[in-house]
């Protein structure tokens, strides 16, 4: 029963929804609206991402090391200063080449006509050329006291595309003086008799690898030929023919390997011919670094074929920055003898009857440096031995009257020498040197005296540019007397010399400037060879015309 009560009532609700369904479906009265309780928007989540922003580096403070190497900026300058001279432009492949040419000429107290020209051309690169000529001539007051100089030289060079180098000049010097040294001073000679006038003829030619080869080989062989003559009709051809080479291996050590002939003949007139002949070779191992340089080698030289063997041994030692190095070597060589050589020392010599060369053999030790940026200084104590030195005597036979020189030969010669040199340079604007050398000579075999041989001298020169266009110059030259034969075979000595010499150029326009020359300042008539005393005070002056200046 209850069952049935459960049906009934459950058959009845389910009629009553149907029924209220059905009503709500059916009710037009109403209008249709749409509600919305919520949005929905469907979004990616958000990816992480790589973090781009990088922290800067730390900053390095450390200072770091540069390693230079700054040559010295001193000058060297040659023991012998000169007169300020303008000389031909030596070529720098380096630098650029500008043409420089200018003519110098002036007048002096002496009757001194002086003029002096050089001329350059090319481009300096790959081809260039140099002319230089000078032509001075003075009258002293003493008869016969003239002399006169004149010369001219040409030198060019020529680069090719395949690392040569070729090099030659061609030059031509005449000389013109008298053996005016008579005594007494009241004796008459034709001038004829008395002069004496040189002419040189110089060919020179060369060629030079630029860089080394692929296999480290360096070569420059040249050849010189000199055509020597006087006005008596003698003369003399010397040719010389010179071979270097030299390997390097690595980065430290070289190989050097030279060979030089020699060859003079002098022809005096109407006198059988006069050879002199001799050759060496300089084999070398060469050991350079940046502290070190040692060269170690033989000479093996023929003179005349006469065998002699020279060592050549050579060693500087320093600091890393070359403000001191100690210098050393044991080294010997034959310097040639010539009546070009011998005239060049004294030109109022006899022709000589014979030709011996001199062996020169030398023992060093020295060292040298630089203090600051502008001192420089060196020193140098040697033993050195020469064999068949020349020696010039003046004649004292009774018809010789003293005028003229023999040649002798000393067969040994020991020579303590000891030298310095100390300078001071400040750019372009100031430099000083001031040099000495000393010389004791000992143990000669065949002559009393080391005739004609300086035993001490001092030479100074100095350069000032005193404001931007006037440049001051002056040279100190000083020396002790050498031995000299008294007219009755004793030896004397010949007073020493002083000779204080300057002078001044300024610039007036572009392309001229005025100069000045004051020689012998002190106005000594010294003699350098016995009887012959130099020109007393003596000045010169000009201008020189600069044209065809880029600059």
């Amino acid at each position: 029963m209850k069952q049935h009560l459960y049906r009934t009532g459950l058959i009845t609700s389910w009629i009553i929804l149907i029924g209220y369904s059905s009503y709500a479906q059916k009710d037009t009265t109403k209008g249709k609206t749409v509600n919305i309780t919520s949005a929905f928007k469907p979004v990616l989540r958000e990816s992480a991402k790589i973090n781009f922003n990088a922290s800067p580096p730390t900053a390095d403070t450390a200072k770091p090391r540069l390693q230079y190497d700054i040559p010295n900026p001193n000058l060297l300058f040659a023991y012998q200063p000169g007169s300020l001279k303008p000389l031909a432009l030596q070529v720098d492949s380096i630098a650029k080449w500008d043409n420089a040419n200018y003519i110098k000429a002036g007048f002096g107290s002496l009757k001194t006509p002086f003029i002096q020209a050089g001329f350059s051309f090319g481009d300096g690169n790959t081809a260039g050329a140099n002319i230089y000529a000078k032509h001075v001539s003075s009258q002293g007051k003493r008869e016969f006291q003239d002399f006169t100089t004149t010369q001219v030289k040409l030198r060019g060079f020529y680069k090719t595309a395949n690392n040569m180098e070729w090099n030659a000049s061609l030059g031509m010097k005449a000389d013109k003086t008298y053996k005016y040294g008579f005594l007494p001073v009241s004796l008459s000679f034709p001038s004829d008799s008395i002069k004496r006038n040189y002419q040189t003829f110089s060919v020179r030619a060369g060629v030079r690898n630029i860089n080394k080869t692929e296999f480290g080989i360096s070569y420059s062989p040249e050849i010189k030929i000199d055509i020597f003559g006087d006005n008596l009709k003698n003369n003399e051809s010397n040719t010389v023919v010179n071979l270097p080479l030299q390997k390097t291996i690595g980065q430290d050590f070289a190989v050097n390997l030279g060979l030089t002939f020699d060859l003079t003949r002098l022809s005096p007139k109407d006198k059988s011919a006069v050879n002199n002949t001799m050759y060496y070779i300089s084999p070398s191992v060469l050991y350079k670094t940046s502290r070190i340089n040692i060269q170690a080698g033989i000479r093996p030289s023929w003179d005349n074929k006469s065998f002699k063997m020279f060592p050549n041994v050579l060693a500087d030692v320093g600091t890393e920055d070359q403000r001191f190095t100690f210098q050393a070597g044991w080294t010997g060589y034959f310097r040639k003898t010539t009546y070009q050589y011998l005239a060049s020392q004294n030109p109022w010599l006899w022709l000589p009857a014979t030709l011996q060369n001199t062996g020169i053999e030398e023992r060093f030790a020295g060292f040298k440096g630089s203090v600051g940026d502008h001192f420089s200084y060196s020193a140098k104590v040697a033993f050195n031995k020469l064999t068949n030195q020349p020696l010039f005597v003046n004649d004292i036979s009774p018809s010789g009257d003293g005028k003229s020189f023999r040649v002798v030969n000393e067969e040994r010669i020991n020579v303590l020498n000891m030298g310095g040199e100390i300078g001071y340079n400040v750019e372009e604007k100031f430099s000083l040197i001031i040099s000495l050398s000393f010389n004791q000579y000992t143990g000669l075999k065949n002559n009393a005296k080391a005739w004609g041989l300086l035993p001490l001298e001092l030479n100074t020169a100095m350069r000032l540019q005193v404001i931007k266009d006037l440049w001051l110059k002056g040279d100190l030259f000083a020396w002790g007397g050498p031995q000299y034969q008294k007219t009755d075979g004793s030896s004397g000595r010949l007073e020493g010399a002083f000779d204080l010499n300057a002078g001044l150029e300024f610039k007036i326009t572009k392309n001229l400037n005025l100069w000045t020359q004051f020689n012998n300042i002190f106005n000594q008539e010294y003699q350098r060879w016995n009887q012959y005393p130099v020109y007393g005070f003596n000045f010169v002056g000009g201008i020189v015309f600069s044209f065809d200046q880029k600059n």
